[in-house]
């Protein structure tokens, strides 16, 4: 009986830390709409990188937007058909359909990886003046992309974090299925591959 309790106590200080770590929100403790907070500040810019649930990144970063986070959306990412638009074309006429004028949206279509995303951007932060950001992904990424954005940005642009609470491939409860736990220790594994050195 002590034995199982031990177990079921470790397996749920796994899965609470898992959680914990691979989807930081740095808006969590904010308002639905931006304050004087210092962390809860409107930004510059909204970013959706493109890649697993890639409609609900989109739709939780126009959401922000309509929200008034940010005057700006940028949408990264390269067409996974390339017989297609790119997704960072896709995510801007899901915008476009929302009433998000064209002005206001800017894409950049070559990234194919989490840090092509984070590499491309850096010349559009630099030529809008961009020096805040909020970054949006899915909440197993959400680490990941943080630390491929903050490596190339530096101290020069500010990247806030605010992932997708739940899209169709991640949700609260992603440990009961076994997809959940492919994309937790891949991510997982990825980021110890950033810290030595081999990021992707």
């Amino acid at each position: 009986m002590k034995t199982i309790l031990v177990l079921v106590m470790t397996a749920i200080v796994v899965i609470l830390s898992l959680s914990l770590f691979l989807g930081p929100n740095d808006l969590s403790g904010c308002d639905e709409k931006p304050s004087d907070v210092n962390k809860c500040k409107k930004a510059d810019a909204i970013v959706a990188i493109s890649g697993g649930d890639t409609a609900a990144r989109a739709n939780e970063a126009i959401e922000l937007y309509q929200q008034g986070w940010a005057d700006k959306l940028i949408f990264s990412g390269a067409a996974y058909d390339k017989s297609g638009p790119s997704n960072a074309e896709v995510m801007r006429q899901m915008a476009l359909d929302a009433g998000v004028s064209a002005g206001s949206i800017v894409i950049e279509e070559e990234g194919e990886t989490t840090k092509q995303n984070a590499e491309n951007t850096q010349d559009i932060f630099q030529q809008n003046n961009i020096k805040s950001v909020i970054l949006v992904t899915s909440t197993y990424h959400q680490r990941r992309a943080s630390l491929e954005f903050n490596k190339r940005s530096g101290d020069v642009v500010q990247v806030r974090n605010h992932p997708v609470a739940s899209d169709n491939q991640w949700s609260g409860l992603w440990w009961l299925t076994p997809t959940g736990w492919y994309l937790a220790v891949s991510e997982f594994v990825k980021i110890i591959v950033f810290y030595v050195g081999g990021t992707r």
